[in-house]
């Protein structure tokens, strides 16, 4: 009887993609809070946040806030009008090397990918050190980070990627999906939003665990 491997995704999420590539662009903005959406007019303008970087988020600014409120949250931070151009042309170039390691690539959105790599590797320890690889080949040549989530399939492997933010790797082998999945809030599945989220919080609903003991006829 032929073995197989079990199969191995890759999920590949660039941080804070449009902020990232602004500071590449811009070294002075290094260190600094960097928030990229609608013009601020000092707390008077109209719009959102299209993304923050990592700094800017510890001020408790997130994407699709209000610019008016991110202004009053950070108002020394460096707001950026968004740059489509320039992070496609960024975006296409990351994927170029994405694609490299797998024929198996899928390309979700501007700055996310998945990669099936079960038949060039063996295990998810090599999982893990090919992630490493494809980190570090992608700040070298590109001067942008990401996070890579390995998994046994595709929704394990993206809700990985954003375990560990910035530059992280997160493995979840089969046999540790429940420990992997129990204990996170219901609103990281996806196709749950913040409508069902408080739905389900009605209904004492708050974890995965919780939603896989729940009676699928209440459901």
């Amino acid at each position: 009887m032929l073995m197989t491997n079990p199969r191995i995704v890759l999920h590949i999420d660039l941080d804070a993609f449009y902020a990232s590539v602004e500071e590449r662009e811009h070294p002075e903005f290094k260190g600094r809070p960097v928030i990229v959406g609608a013009d601020p007019k000092n707390g008077q303008g109209r719009g959102v946040v299209a993304t923050a970087n990592y700094i800017a988020r510890e001020f408790g600014i997130r994407s699709a806030m209000p610019i008016s409120k991110a202004w009053r949250l950070c108002p020394e931070g460096i707001y950026v009008r968004p740059d489509f151009l320039l992070y496609a042309k960024a975006s296409h170039d990351i994927m170029l090397i994405i694609r490299k390691y797998s024929g198996k690539f899928e390309q979700v959105g501007i700055d996310e990918a998945f990669l099936d790599v079960t038949d060039k590797i063996n295990d998810y320890e090599e999982a893990d050190n090919l992630a490493g690889k494809i980190k570090k080949e992608i700040l070298n040549t590109e001067k942008v980070s990401c996070s890579i989530g390995v998994g046994p399939n595709k929704l394990i492997a993206k809700l990985a990627s954003d375990y560990k933010k910035p530059y992280g790797t997160t493995v979840v082998k089969p046999e540790d999906i429940k420990r992997f999945l129990n204990p996170l809030p219901v609103r990281k599945l996806i196709g749950i939003g913040p409508k069902t989220e408080a739905v389900l919080k009605e209904m004492k609903i708050e974890t995965v665990d919780q939603l896989g003991k729940a009676d699928v006829k209440t459901l």
